[in-house]
């Protein structure tokens, strides 16, 4: 899927917030017109959000029977992609202790296709979004940008700049939960794409009640916990 040797994204970020500072940034996406630069349809993966997101979703810790899958990923993204180039780059977060368990998750990866981009998680300002946002940035400098297609739930610093790059004429696509990604499905200059109906991205049917897909005669919708644990809750 890659077209080129991906430049690591910058670890330090910009000042100020991710989303303020790729509004700028996208802002100066050039015109689609014909300037011989290869077209690029770029898919970036927020990895520890849609794990965090997925964990919300089905009420319990993701299993790697429950996790999304790479491959059918790819053949998704691919399969509109006509003749313009492809590229993915998953955004990966690495725990102390964390190297061992996560080497053959971002091996498997790889072989997919895709880029990977790890930042050691020393604290809960290590996070990757600010170099999700100048990945895509980069990409817009050397290509021009014919779908962009970021999975993640962060409506908080994608928003702003995902929409510039929608005003700019490029084609945006979240990937993610329909119970998270509200700022996706509110916009209307983004479209949304559940995860869950991208052919074969999971294994079996995630244990949800998707709102959005209720059956006529409704659905329940179980306690995550049990009252009582509210007992034990300070107030």
């Amino acid at each position: 899927m890659t077209t080129e040797p991906s430049e690591p994204p910058a670890g330090t970020g910009t000042p100020g917030s991710p989303g303020a500072a790729a509004a700028a940034s996208a802002s100066e996406v050039p015109a689609a017109a014909d300037d011989g630069r290869t077209e690029l349809d770029l898919l970036v993966w927020d990895a520890p959000n849609v794990d965090m997101t997925l964990s919300n979703v089905i009420g319990a810790r993701p299993t790697p029977s429950s996790r999304p899958r790479f491959d059918a990923v790819a053949r998704w993204l691919l399969s509109s992609a006509e003749e313009r180039d492809v590229e993915g780059t998953v955004f990966a977060n690495v725990p102390p202790g964390g190297a061992v368990s996560m080497r053959g998750w971002i091996e498997a990866i790889r072989s997919f296709g895709y880029d990977v981009f790890a930042r050691p998680k020393l604290g809960p300002e290590d996070d990757v979004d600010d170099a999700m946002v100048e990945h895509i940035h980069r990409r817009a400098s050397t290509h021009r940008l014919h779908r962009v297609v970021v999975a993640s739930g962060d409506g908080r610093n994608f928003l702003e700049p995902l929409e510039q790059l929608a005003r700019a004429g490029v084609e945006v696509v979240v990937l993610s939960f329909s119970e998270v990604a509200g700022y996706a499905q509110e916009s209307e200059l983004i479209s949304f794409v559940d995860l869950e109906d991208v052919p074969g991205a999971f294994t079996s049917p995630l244990p949800r009640t998707r709102l959005d897909h209720l059956p006529a005669g409704g659905a329940w919708l179980p306690a995550t916990r049990p009252m009582r644990a509210l007992l034990h809750e300070e107030t």
